[in-house]
């Protein structure tokens, strides 16, 4: 068997065809852990012939058994001339790709950002809040301004509470809602003013507040709206209310008219624009609105309207608004 073993072995050489080729140093690796550093290495029979590298280049040989073959396999491919750069430019390829995924996620979240806090005019951004807010300009200068919801001389909110009443006004009711004095906190400047309405949830299910206010709508159907935020599908009016001593009040007669979309000088409609990513409303007059006082109401359904408005006047004369957000100019 030897001697047939060796013919063979002398037949391969014969040929110059190893069972493995030459070149940059290999590993045999033996079960026992150990292993010889070698150059070249072909499998005989029951034996493996080498040559070790570490002694001259001379052929030995140890039993194919004694040999982990798997491991030498796995050590000598990884180690093969070319695997490290190969390697590492796969290492490479995936931290480039891992840096593209963050970038990308990084963009996407600079995209909701901006969508929250869009430009309305240069250098000035709305805030990554709720409520509404109004674009005004004060001596040349553009301001946003947030407008109070209002409902009676109560119920003072920031954000947007909904309470609903039916757009059927009975005989006798005078007035539907009632604001605090005769005149607003705010007064814009401009008659064409822009608006700005948060659009926070489109949650259904979200229920308003407990305390959510109740008022006497002196017969009229009244409920709270599930959704406590403003919908994509409403429509918004402005309505000229009438100023009295110590308040200033909003007709049924001007609500019913709302509700028909009839034309009235004392109701202006708007021209509404969803924003990129759906987080603002932008409300446009569609007519200059005259020197006086106004609430923005909002037409939940043709029979139904919103009785917390924003309320806010117009007064080119009028002192600039406190706590307003100005442009932020570009460092130079």
């Amino acid at each position: 068997m030897k001697r047939l073993a060796s013919i063979l072995l002398g037949f391969l050489l014969a040929l110059g065809v190893p069972l493995h080729s030459e070149g940059a140093n290999k590993r045999l690796i033996l079960k026992d852990g150990s292993y010889q550093v070698v150059t070249d290495y072909q499998i005989v029979g029951d034996r493996v012939r080498y040559k070790s590298a570490e002694r001259g280049g001379e052929w030995e040989e140890v039993p194919t058994n004694l040999v982990d073959w798997a491991a030498t396999e796995k050590w000598n491919k990884e180690h093969a001339p070319g695997a490290l750069a190969a390697a590492e430019a796969a290492q490479e390829a995936a931290a480039q790709n891992d840096a593209a995924a963050i970038d990308k996620e990084a963009a996407a979240e600079r995209a909701e950002e901006q969508a929250r806090m869009p430009v309305v005019s240069p250098g000035l951004r709305l805030p990554d809040e709720s409520g509404v807010w109004v674009l005004d300009t004060f001596h040349g200068t553009p301001e946003l301004v947030r407008l109070e919801q209002s409902n009676g001389d109560i119920n003072k909110n920031l954000g947007h509470n909904v309470l609903k009443a039916a757009i059927n006004p009975m005989g006798g009711t005078k007035q539907l809602v009632q604001i605090d004095g005769a005149r607003s906190k705010i007064q814009v400047h401009v008659s064409q003013p822009e608006l700005y309405v948060s659009l926070d949830s489109d949650d259904e299910t979200a229920e308003a507040p407990e305390d959510a206010l109740k008022i006497d709508t002196h017969g009229l159907s009244s409920k709270k709206d599930k959704n406590n935020y403003s919908s994509p599908t409403s429509r918004y009016v402005i309505v000229r209310v009438q100023s009295r001593r110590n308040l200033r009040v909003v007709a049924a007669m001007n609500i019913s008219m709302v509700g028909k979309i009839s034309h009235s000088e004392n109701i202006v409609d708007t021209d509404a624009q969803i924003l990129p990513g759906k987080h603002w409303m932008k409300l446009v007059p569609k007519e200059p609105l005259s020197f006086g006082e106004y609430a923005l109401m909002e037409v939940l359904s043709p029979e139904e309207v919103n009785l917390d408005v924003w309320d806010f006047g117009v007064d080119p004369t009028a002192p600039e608004n406190k706590n307003t957000l100005g442009p932020i100019q570009p460092a130079k």
